[in-house]
């Protein structure tokens, strides 16, 4: 047997009907009647009959099953009477929403991380989403996480540690969304699933670290910050020096100029207001 998907023409179910009743009817009437008790042969057949009826509804199939063997998959939507010795499974072909939810995970430099991914799929395959894999949901849930823990494994939360990177999982759009779907759609290829599309819905320091993080994150926006405001002031001074000393406003020997350096340098580099002190005599006082 043939290990794919095939399609299975039924018959439609409304005739079948009609067949039914009257296998059931026509019988009681002429049992009633004539009192022909073999009568009552026709009416235990015509029982068996009625577990053949199969409703399919629109994006929904039915496998089916004689005696262990595969005997097709009705897709098509309506009312349809198949042999009554089918099994038939019901397998829904509708796209499928799973929001996971936050798993600690290691990052590629080992931090612990909470992830969490939104996946949309569906069922392509009836075949091997029923005899491929066992439970072909839990089989989608488990096979998600694992590929969570793997993309999360090949990339750093941030380039806080790995300044080199030049793709992270929290800076990584699309590239790192595109990397998870991929690996999400081999992992369920197997299952006759498709992958609409996967994205990262949650991404965060594990609670054992996130204050630490923030801390450091805040740390290296202080320094950065300090570092353009000291640019800043060294831009500033230089400008003040060389004006004094073009337009000759006072004369400077290299002891006043370090006096003055220093205390513009305290000035424009404070993080409060400066407060200015009045010299009333005179310059060395």
């Amino acid at each position: 047997m043939k290990k794919e998907e095939k399609s299975y023409s039924a018959i439609s179910g409304y005739p079948m009907v009609l067949l039914t009743l009257l296998l059931i009817g026509v019988p009681i009437v002429f049992l009633v009647t004539l009192k022909l008790p073999w009568l009552i042969a026709i009416d235990i057949l015509a029982l068996l009959l009625i577990p053949g009826f199969a409703i399919v509804n629109p994006n929904e199939s039915k496998v089916l099953v004689l005696f262990g063997a595969y005997q097709g998959t009705i897709k098509k939507n309506g009312f349809f009477w198949v042999n009554p010795f089918f099994t038939k499974d019901k397998i829904s072909l509708r796209a499928r929403n799973l929001d996971s939810e936050p798993i600690k995970v290691n990052d590629k430099l080992g931090n612990p991380i909470m992830i969490g991914i939104v996946l949309v799929w569906k069922v392509e395959d009836t075949f091997k989403a029923a005899f491929e894999v066992d439970h072909y949901e839990h089989f989608v849930e488990i096979q998600t996480e694992a590929a969570m823990r793997k993309l999360a494994g090949h990339y750093p939360y941030d380039n806080f540690d790995d300044a080199g990177a030049d793709v992270t999982l929290r800076s990584g759009g699309e590239e790192v969304n595109h990397a998870l779907e991929v690996e999400i759609t081999e992992r369920l290829a197997i299952a006759g699933i498709h992958v609409h599309e996967a994205r990262i819905s949650y991404l965060a320091y594990a609670s054992e670290i996130a204050s630490a993080m923030l801390r450091r994150q805040q740390a290296t926006a202080i320094v950065a910050a300090r570092f353009k405001i000291v640019e800043g002031a060294v831009s500033m001074v230089e400008m003040a020096l060389d004006e004094l000393s073009k337009k000759e406003i006072v004369e400077l020997d290299e002891d006043k100029k370090a006096v003055m350096v220093s205390n513009l340098m305290v000035v424009l580099c404070s993080d409060r207001d400066a407060a200015p002190v009045i010299n009333t005599g005179t310059l060395h006082q």
